[in-house]
């Protein structure tokens, strides 16, 4: 099983919302969502302050030993000295015993060695994928094949909507 997490910031509290799923699956098997009253503000460059104790919080509901792999929505690593970014930082959290795999939307400048573009469909944008804990050519080749004929597979668009939804 996997579990694909994104958070979404109100103006007072966030949303954090995760995806249990298996790589062939076009939707969600079990989807679960957690309210974070107490977000820290945003710090350029320190995006994990801010969305990792949300993720964690949303991860008590989790059966950690279940999982095969998280997907966050964002980068492992924020250059190509492997500086941790989100990714990282949750992987080392989590004792380094459940690999991480990173989905961008946008590439961070100087990652060109830890993210890898994967182009989906007909789509001329890529995905920015890196992954910490798991093989990189093994995770590249599931993210090309999960469901979806667009950029951004039907899971993750799933994930995106309920965690916009109100």
């Amino acid at each position: 099983m996997l579990l694909a997490i994104d958070v979404h910031y109100k103006e007072k509290y966030a949303k954090a919302v995760g995806v249990l799923f298996n790589w062939e699956d076009e939707k969600p098997q079990h989807i679960i969502t957690d309210t974070i009253d107490e977000v820290a503000d945003y710090e350029p460059g320190q995006f994990y302050k801010r969305e990792l104790p949300c993720i964690l919080q949303l991860l008590k509901q989790v059966e950690l030993n279940s999982l095969e792999a998280i997907i966050v929505d964002g980068h492992v690593y924020i250059d190509n000295d492997k500086t941790y970014g989100l990714g990282a930082h949750l992987w080392q959290a989590l004792d380094e015993k459940i690999p991480i795999i990173g989905i961008a939307k946008k590439a961070f400048h100087n990652t060109e060695l830890v993210s890898k573009p994967i182009y989906r469909g007909e789509s001329q944008n890529a995905l920015y994928v890196s992954s910490i804990g798991v093989s990189e050519d093994e995770v590249l080749k599931k993210i090309e094949l999960l469901h979806g004929k667009y950029r951004i597979p039907s899971i993750l668009k799933t994930l995106d909507q309920v965690t916009k939804q109100e």
